[in-house]
């Protein structure tokens, strides 16, 4: 039977990659990549540097366009159920047509693959339809939140107290949990962080553990709008930006939601 793996490559830096991430690569007969276009390149490049640095063995490499995902839809979530099914389509071309029936496939999935990737889910989708069978395999890696903690130096959870991590649009629309002092945000488009209290504390980073690594720690009220102006310029100048953040409650403040 076809196996295809999910291997967690990391958030940027190829020296993240674990020893069994760099097994499964070299057990691959064929590794899959989705082009993202012109304006996410150096993304494709990151995966093509782990490819030449680590791989041993003779592998093919199959890339596919990516389809675009409508960001600005008002359905958020109707928008993101397309694209996953245009993907699943992709990916259930690729390995009914690229990959033979005893061979093994594998996707690189930026930081972890559980978390927020849509890897393991669109495989699902595929698994569903029936019209293909394989196994899968899963290979953890190195979050961005982790990668987030060590670079600020700092522990993401607090004695006896919960980590809540959601998305940016999550916490416009509802809030800092009201059950948590600590929560780590990705996929922020909206700089929600801003609305937080000003004496909550902020520890951010983009592009963590590359060369262009951005971190800026400090009360949100002394270090929002510097934030906001390095993901602007940095977006500007790479055409694409990941970031990620923590923001911890300040002790002693009563919890409730943000305004």
């Amino acid at each position: 039977m076809r196996t295809v793996s999910v291997i967690g490559i990391g958030s940027g830096n190829p020296e993240h990659l674990t020893v069994q991430a760099i097994s499964e690569l070299n057990a691959a007969d064929v590794v899959f990549m989705m082009d993202k276009g012109e304006d996410a390149r150096e993304l494709a490049d990151v995966r093509k540097e782990i490819l030449d640095r680590y791989l041993s063995r003779p592998c093919r490499i199959v890339t596919a366009a990516d389809p675009r995902r409508d960001r600005a839809a008002e359905a958020y979530a109707a928008a993101v159920e397309d694209w996953r099914a245009q993907r699943a389509g992709i990916y259930e071309r690729l390995i009914s047509t690229e990959l033979g029936d005893d061979g093994c496939g594998a996707f690189l999935a930026w930081g972890d693959p559980a978390i927020y990737d849509s890897t393991l889910h669109i495989l699902a989708e595929v698994l569903a339809c029936g019209t293909v069978a394989f196994a899968v395999r899963v290979i953890p890696g190195i979050s961005s939140v982790q990668a987030l903690a060590a670079q600020h130096q700092i522990s993401l959870t607090t004695t006896g107290s919960p980590l809540h991590i959601t998305t940016g649009r999550r916490l416009a629309e509802e809030g800092f949990p009201a059950n948590a002092d600590d929560v780590v945000v990705m996929l922020d488009a909206r700089n929600a962080f801003a609305t937080a209290a000003g004496d909550d504390q902020i520890y951010w980073g983009a592009y963590i553990g590359t060369p262009d690594e951005i971190l800026i720690s400090g009360r949100v009220a002394d270090v929002a709008d510097r934030i906001i102006a390095q993901r602007q310029a940095a977006r500007e100048r790479h055409g694409w930006i990941m970031d990620t953040y923590l923001l911890r409650r300040r002790p002693g403040t009563p919890r409730r939601p943000l305004r």
